[in-house]
């Protein structure tokens, strides 16, 4: 395994470009599985978590191939196997995100319970609560979901849960209504972009979504879908951490192919924290700050609320604060494994139920630290841009998951980081 080396203390300065959404790009390569023809999907980025989609998706019959521009060709060359294995599923959540399109267009699925970071209950069964309502039966057997239909047909389900709605819920039975007989309305739909980039997507390929934005997503099922060519959205998580690592460094960075109006909750806090956020007459977005960081109070909520993808991250920035500050997780009450960690570099944060009190002090200090999930591992990095010393970050293949050689980019605008063998 390999850890990231950090000596921190060097102002981020220069231009970095941000990659297609990896939460958008996997749906995005799953619902390939329903068209007839190639799909060509432009800016998907190249992480662990796409790798293994695709890798299932072989397994599943599909051709795939990453051009050496980035291109993935995905095309459908045999229906047989409707078995996503737990040695593949146990590696990624998003994994799950096949059961919609195989049981649509194959007529049954059998999938493994799936993995992923270790930051709380996700249980699937709304995405089963979605697609029971649509007709498919539905059992679990040594530790795989079976399903399995004559017909789907469409209906009016409720997709809401204790936390909120569910993202890739919502993608599932969006797939699954494609192609369902009549008209399915999802009603406490998810309104994340990522959910808007599938449904866009899904209409370039021939089907009939509409209300994608909104609690309420309307699908008109069609006969068949066709692959098309189309462009992942940008990435707001990524966007956001490059954000806070300008912040955090007292910087001054351009973001390109950024999406302010996907990161309003983000930016409204970081404003208020002290950091400038500012577009650019070319589309760019330029971030800056040169004066003292204020405290605040953070509430995670669904979209367009504060992302929980972007909690960890705040939090490291929070740690420098003038004052005391206020994290509240409302969607993984258990995405709090960073804590202990930057406490280990000198913060001062107290857990009390699903908040952290943030106390800020003058400086971080380097130190070995662990991470334990794909965010939390990149507010360790963020941290060890600026603490005094020498910090080095184990069980980086989780930041791995989700940022396309991190390490490279921020090293391009004057950090002081290298991968090296732990």
């Amino acid at each position: 395994m390999d850890c990231f080396q950090i000596t921190g203390g060097k102002r981020l300065r220069g231009t970095v470009p941000i990659n297609g959404s990896k939460n958008a790009a996997l749906p995005l390569m799953a619902a390939a599985i329903l068209t007839e023809g190639e799909t060509v999907l432009k800016g998907v980025p190249d992480l662990a978590d796409t790798r293994h989609l695709a890798f299932l998706l072989e397994k599943l019959g599909l051709a795939v191939t990453r051009e050496e521009n980035g291109d993935f060709r995905l095309k459908v060359e045999d229906e047989m196997n409707c078995h996503a294995e737990y040695d593949l599923v146990r590696k990624m959540r998003a994994s799950v995100c096949v059961m919609g399109p195989l049981l649509t267009k194959r007529g049954r699925a059998q999938v493994s319970l799936p993995g992923g970071c270790n930051i709380g209950d996700r249980p699937v069964g709304l995405h089963l609560q979605g697609l029971s309502g649509l007709g498919a039966d539905v059992d679990l057997i040594g530790g795989d979901i079976h399903l399995k239909r004559k017909k789907l047909k469409g209906c009016e389900i409720f997709l809401g849960g204790p936390f909120g709605s569910t993202v890739l819920g919502t993608a599932n039975v969006m797939m699954a209504a494609c192609l369902a007989d009549g008209t399915t309305v999802i009603e406490s739909a998810a309104c994340e972009p990522e959910v808007v980039d599938l449904a866009n997507y899904l209409n370039a390929c021939g089907a009939r979504v509409s209300g994608q934005g909104t609690p309420r997503i309307t699908i008109e099922g069609v006969d068949e879908l066709h692959g098309c060519e189309y462009t992942v959205v940008p990435d707001r998580i990524e966007a956001g951490t490059f954000m806070i690592a300008t912040a955090i460094t007292n910087g001054d960075v351009k973001l390109t192919n950024c999406r302010l109006d996907h990161l309003l909750a983000l930016v409204d806090r970081l404003r208020a924290i002290g950091v400038n956020i500012e577009r650019t007459a070319d589309g760019g977005v330029q971030v800056s700050t040169s004066r003292r960081l204020e405290p605040v109070t953070i509430t995670t909520q669904p979209y367009p609320g504060f992302p929980t993808d972007l909690q960890a991250q705040t939090m490291a920035l929070l740690c420098l604060a003038d004052g005391n500050s206020l994290i509240t997780e409302k969607i993984f009450p258990d995405r709090f494994q960073h804590v202990a960690e930057l406490n280990r570099m000198g913060a001062r944060l107290r857990k009390e139920g699903p908040t952290v009190i943030v106390e800020g002090v003058k400086q971080l200090i380097g130190a070995p630290v662990m991470a334990s999930d794909l965010r939390a591992s990149a507010a360790l990095v963020l941290a060890g841009l600026i603490a005094k010393g020498r910090t080095t970050v184990s069980r980086v293949y989780h930041i791995d998951r989700g940022y396309e050689r991190i390490e490279q980019r921020l090293a391009t605008l004057g950090a002081d980081i290298k991968r090296i063998p732990e």
